[in-house]
């Protein structure tokens, strides 16, 4: 491109210098060098049975070239060369968000073995080495804290700025950054396996990824490329100017639409990156922007998902302690959050989690049934009792229906066939909800709806804080997945939010799955087309409002590149534009679309920016 540039210059400059002979063989030289990597990539497309916006150029310079044009033929092929070096310039900037976060992968790794510190390059790391991370140091695996404290930046991982405090058994993941602190860590996921290394993985994937509207355009140009030079033809033979048909093949290049819409895409989807947000490509994105719908569970969705227990109720004289022992013993065997939670309170409490369990058995959305040190366990909501024929008497149903009211979910411990006791359990609403769904509604959502497991009281205490339109409570996990079909039966375009693990089936019914990420969780991950990666409401509040951006910024894209493409061929045919000017607006319009584009990497939520 450089020497076919000064070979242009030199040719310009050959008649006010006295060397007019010279200009020709300049100009038909800067051609032949300009010409030849364009050509080339149109036989490669060719080979493809692709009709490419280079074959277009290619012939049209053939034409200039025949009619001895040397000073068109050789601007516009200059023009086409330095058009694609900005265009890939421009698009490398709204890949900025994946390029930050490639820099930002750790490389090296101190890791304790046989009692030495060693650096070794982080693909070298297995699980369970025990990794140093010191103040500055860059996190290299998944791993749990077993000795430290520290100030860890995540954003890399969530999008947060502010940086979160660790210590021990908290979970760290690759690619954050201890800001102040030190941290010893067992490495649970390395490699490919690590929350970073998957982020990476699924916005390559995305950018790649395209919307129907990229899909037509594709189709698109593999029609209208050959049409053009069908009517580049029906000109020429109308005219008999080849002047004018070599003028018509150029300008007609749909170069700015062909590219509107993916460049908005990546841009969009580079946002999202940056905000802590993960959408699943373009396909993705022009759905939720259609969405009118939201389906939110509650626990850890609506709520904080740390819920605490606030109470122990305990009847016919049964020890507390010893009630928490034997149900914490049996609910060490669910993976469920409020399971955890009484397990967690009888550890803060030093209690003996050792005894013996036998079979032990999860009720999918009613509880546990299992069998410790010889007493035979019931542990769940009021359905799992009635099923085990345990009577719940009038004042161990007038304390539940207290608690619940007070926004508590009552878990009902029976032993040996009798309630022993009730375990009050809260958890407390997520500070960003109200201002989550506020900004959600002013983007467009007409309705939102609660689907949870909990008791109808803790349910209606939440949806009322939140001015939820619907709420249905004592739910079974298929019981979402119906209404959510009930919903898209109906004609909304429904988004469900969950934690990705219990509401998996209904995120997957959805027409839009999102999924609290929790640092990136393995389910929420490869179920859901949205994934939240730091928990927050806010960042679906900004996805949705970023995909009506995104959409409405290709859409503008579109007009901007048909519409100039109508009026060049108005002007070719009124004999006002002519092949070089052509092409310079031509490359002009594709950089005008870019930089359009552009403005999305810093979109911000309700910004009138795009």
């Amino acid at each position: 491109m450089t020497i076919a540039a000064i070979l242009i210059v030199l040719g310009f400059l050959a008649s006010p210098a006295g060397y007019a002979s010279y200009k020709d063989p300049a100009l038909l030289t800067a051609t032949v060098i300009a010409i030849l990597p364009i050509a080339v990539r149109a036989f490669q497309a060719l080979r493809l049975k692709a009709f490419s916006i280079e074959l277009l150029v290619t012939i049209a310079v053939i034409g200039a070239l025949y009619i001895h044009e040397y000073t068109e033929s050789s601007i516009v092929t200059f023009l086409f060369l330095f058009g694609a070096y900005l265009e890939a310039r421009t698009l490398e900037k709204t890949r900025s968000a994946l390029k930050a976060l490639i820099e930002m992968a750790p490389q090296e790794a101190d890791v304790v073995r046989d009692g030495k510190t060693l650096t070794i390059p982080v693909e070298e790391v297995i699980k369970g080495d025990r990794v140093i991370i010191r103040s500055g140091g860059k996190v290299p695996v998944d791993g749990s804290i077993v000795t430290g404290k520290a100030t860890l930046n995540e954003a890399a991982i969530t999008g947060e700025s502010v940086p979160a405090s660790k210590g021990p058994d908290d979970k760290v993941y690759s690619g954050t950054i201890v800001d102040n602190g030190y941290l010893e860590i067992i490495a649970e996921k390395v490699g490919d396996d690590t929350t970073f290394a998957k982020i990476i993985e699924l916005v390559e994937e995305a950018q790649e990824s395209k919307s129907k509207a990229q899909k037509f355009l594709d189709k698109f140009a593999n029609y209208y490329t050959p049409s053009v030079v069908v009517l580049a033809i029906v000109v020429f033979a109308l005219t008999r100017n080849l002047h004018l048909a070599i003028t018509f093949l150029v300008v007609a290049c749909p170069g700015a639409l062909v590219i509107g819409a993916p460049v908005s895409t990546v841009a969009g989807i580079g946002n999202g990156a940056r905000n802590g947000v993960l959408l699943k490509g373009g396909e993705v994105m022009d759905q939720l922007s259609k969405v009118d719908t939201i389906v939110f569970d509650k626990t850890g969705t609506l709520t904080k998902g740390k819920p605490e227990v606030t109470d122990i109720k305990t009847f016919h004289n049964v020890e507390t302690d010893k009630l928490l022992e034997l149900v914490a013993t049996a609910e060490t065997i669910s993976e469920h959050h409020l399971g955890q939670t009484i397990v967690k309170e009888a550890n803060k409490r030093n209690l003996n989690l050792e005894g013996q369990i036998q079979h032990g058995e999860v009720i999918k959305g009613n509880g546990i049934r299992a069998q410790v040190d010889g007493h035979l366990l019931a542990i769940g909501n009021r359905k799992l009792m009635d099923a085990e024929n345990v009577q719940i008497n009038d004042e161990v149903e007038a304390y539940a229906l207290q608690r619940e009211k007070e926004g508590n979910t009552a878990i009902f411990a029976a032993v040996d066939g009798q309630i022993a006791g009730i375990f009050s359990i809260a958890d407390q609403i997520r500070e960003d909800a109200p201002r989550a769904l506020a900004g959600l509604r002013r983007n467009g959502i007409k309705k939102m709806v609660m689907l949870t497991g909990d008791n109808k009281h803790t349910a209606e205490l939440v949806a009322n804080v939140l001015k939820l339109d619907e709420f249905k409570a004592e739910l079974l996990p298929e019981n979402k997945v119906e209404y959510v079909k009930e919903l898209k039966a109906g004609g909304h375009v429904v988004a469900m939010a969950g934690d990705g693990i219990n509401d998996a089936p209904a995120i997957a019914t959805a027409d839009i799955g999102l999924a609290m990420g929790e640092g990136g969780t393995d389910v929420s991950m490869e179920t859901a087309d949205v994934v939240l990666m730091a928990d927050k409401l806010m960042q679906f509040s900004h996805a949705y409002a970023l995909s009506k951006a995104t959409v409405r910024n290709m859409k503008q894209n579109t007009f901007f590149a048909v519409a100039v493409v109508f009026i060049l061929l108005a002007g070719v045919l009124s004999d006002h534009v002519h092949l070089a000017s052509g092409m310079f607006i031509h490359e002009a319009s594709i950089l005008i679309v870019i930089l359009n584009a552009m403005r999305l990497i810093g979109f911000k939520s309700g910004s009138e920016n795009a």
